[in-house]
């Protein structure tokens, strides 16, 4: 049996008050910390990088989930583990190969997840998702918070 977990994402956080509000999420029973890293490219905002993964990672113990709205994800990925990301979720979309991007992913230490968007199709990604930790099956567009 799986277990459900509740990771709520610090995207919404006051930026200037970042440590409080990872702190509440762990008093208030959160499983892991999701942190949504955009980069201005892939999506139109930019939110946080390694630093602020660095310093999230100071404030808990709780899992680190570092989704990247990234291009190239894989150029970035060894930045975040070594800032702490205790997984590394990827957008197929982002990917050339989303089960090559799983293995390399493994490979630095850490789980890896997939994320797709609302209108990506998941025919083509059955053979990376029995090698992935986790599949973020997006409600909204991602870089559109809001929605």
């Amino acid at each position: 049996m799986r277990k459900i977990c509740v990771a709520p994402s610090i995207l919404s956080a006051d930026f200037a008050a970042m440590g409080e509000a990872v702190t509440e999420l762990e008093r208030c029973g959160a499983d892991l910390i999701h942190c949504d890293v955009m980069d201005g490219a892939f999506v139109p905002k930019i939110t946080f990088g390694t630093d602020m993964i660095s310093a999230v990672r100071r404030r808990t113990a709780l899992p680190l989930d570092v989704h990247l709205m990234c291009v190239d994800p894989l150029g970035k990925a060894e930045g975040f583990v070594r800032a702490g990301a205790d997984i590394l979720t990827v957008h197929a979309e982002a990917c050339d190969d989303a089960a090559a991007a799983v293995r390399a992913i493994r490979a630095m230490g850490v789980r890896a997840g997939i994320a797709v968007s609302p209108d990506t199709p998941l025919e083509g990604l059955w053979g990376c998702l029995e090698e992935a930790d986790m599949l973020l099956v997006m409600s909204v567009y991602p870089g559109r918070g809001g929605q």
